[in-house]
């Protein structure tokens, strides 16, 4: 069900119960009133009348003429039936119906049997001048009391349908423009959605929907910038690759191949009857012992053997001590739990690259004296690895700095293993880069 047929029904629904709620308190009160009127207008008819004969009693003798005079002033009563009984039977009706009197039309039958009740009948008996003992019957006769609540009641219901009709359009108009903002955001959603990260909802004059398009536009935008480093970072690993490759192809060929071209030179020489043998064995494991050490570098920097057997700990104990040889003037520390060894092989990898790299740029770009790596397992409140890589170099304004592509491979390796890179630096302070990585 769409949104509009939902708020359809709800509105529908609600005016129907409003209907009948304020139509049952109408027709309360009207019974109500209807019903205090009458038994007033009982009271006071009966007041008058004992009022009006008490008055005439005290002339003696009544005449006849000033009887019904006093009779004939009941005529226009509302709400009551006044008849005269006389003890033959004989009616004599007094009232008129005041409805044909002023042209009104009678409300409808339902609507009278819901607003009236059961009203008492007022009996009054009276001496006539000449002898005659006659009754004066009082009745009640609401039907212009309820002919002025159905009018009442009906210009209350015509208030209230056509107040719900107004804010039937008012919320149409207000959801329309809902709607059609709703519309623009899908389309661009649907955009989206496709891998145009360039697409921009346009400003709303909704509050809500505008910071709803903000929102999004933020979401897009970091979208493009994510995917745009990914692209660049993904071209620079195959650049890498490519160097690695080419660098791989060189060291072949010029350390393999020109050595066992000298080895099959010498074997060949060592052929013939007259060559000094020793000497040519002597040459041959010595250049034997360089392409091994060679293979070994080789090795080392495409995979680490010792990660395989001897694990992350001592790896890593191994490359500090290599990175030390090598850079005298850095001095390197390394603390490391014991408890790194039992990670997974492709997270300790994973690490160790991170680590190398760490390494790599303080080397390059940092100006150091000394970088300390720090390597630990926690347990609160969740288990986890942390990672911290601090050096004392030249640092940088954070403000003014743009990651490299380093800092953003360490980044996305971190995150394949579904934790956070964090770093901060200040200029001559140095830089510290943190890693939490959790362990499952």
């Amino acid at each position: 069900m769409t949104l509009r047929s939902q708020l359809n029904i709800r509105i529908a629904f609600f005016s129907l119960f409003i209907l009948f709620l304020g139509g049952s308190i109408a027709i309360w009160q009207a019974r109500n009133a209807v019903e205090k009127e009458i038994d007033s207008s009982i009271h006071l008819a009966v007041q008058l009348i004992t009022f009006g004969f008490a008055q005439l009693s005290k002339t003696s003798p009544p005449e006849e003429a000033d009887w019904f005079a006093q009779l004939n002033t009941l005529k226009e009563t509302r709400h009551l039936s006044i008849q005269l009984k006389k003890q033959s039977g004989q009616i004599i009706r007094f009232t008129h119906d005041a409805l044909a009197a002023e042209g009104r039309e009678k409300p409808p039958r339902w609507f009278v049997n819901l607003v009236g009740a059961h009203y008492p009948m007022a009996e009054h008996r009276i001496t006539t001048p000449r002898g005659e003992q006659i009754s004066l019957v009082i009745m009640a006769n609401p039907l212009d009391e309820i002919t002025e609540a159905w009018q009442e009641s009906m210009a209350f219901f015509i208030s209230i349908f056509f107040l719900m009709l107004f804010t039937f359009l008012a919320v149409h108009v207000v959801f329309n423009k809902a709607i059609r903002a709703i519309s623009v955001i899908v389309k661009a959603l649907k955009v989206i959605e496709t891998g145009d990260y360039r697409q921009k909802l346009p400003e709303f004059s909704t509050h809500e929907y505008a910071r709803i398009a903000r929102a999004i536009n933020h979401m897009t935008g970091e979208l493009d910038k994510t995917q745009r480093e990914n692209r660049a970072l993904t071209l620079h690993s195959l650049e890498i690759q490519e160097d690695e490759r080419q660098r791989l192809s060189q060291e072949l060929h010029d350390e393999l191949g020109q050595s066992l071209t000298a080895i099959k030179v010498m074997a060949v020489t060592a052929a013939h009857e007259k060559a000094d043998t020793k000497k040519i064995t002597t040459a041959i494991i010595g250049i034997c012992d360089h392409l091994i050490a060679v293979v070994r570098s080789m090795m080392h920097q495409l995979h680490p053997l010792i990660l395989t057997e001897l694990g992350l700990k001592a790896t890593l104990e191994d490359m500090v001590a290599h990175w030390s040889e090598r850079h005298p003037g850095l001095t390197l520390t390394l603390r490391c739990d014991d408890a790194v060894d039992e990670l997974d092989h492709t997270v300790s990898i994973q690490l160790f690259r991170v680590i190398q790299e760490c390494l790599t740029n303080v080397v390059r770009h940092a100006e150091a004296r000394r970088a300390d790596v720090s390597l630990s397992v926690r347990s609160d409140p969740q288990k986890r690895l942390l990672l911290q890589v601090r050096d004392d170099g030249k640092g940088c304004d954070m403000s003014r700095f743009s990651a490299g592509f380093g800092l953003r491979g360490m980044q996305e390796r971190i995150k394949t293993l579904g934790g956070t890179l964090t770093y901060r630096s200040q200029p001559g302070q140095g830089m510290l880069i943190s890693a939490q990585v959790p362990i499952v």
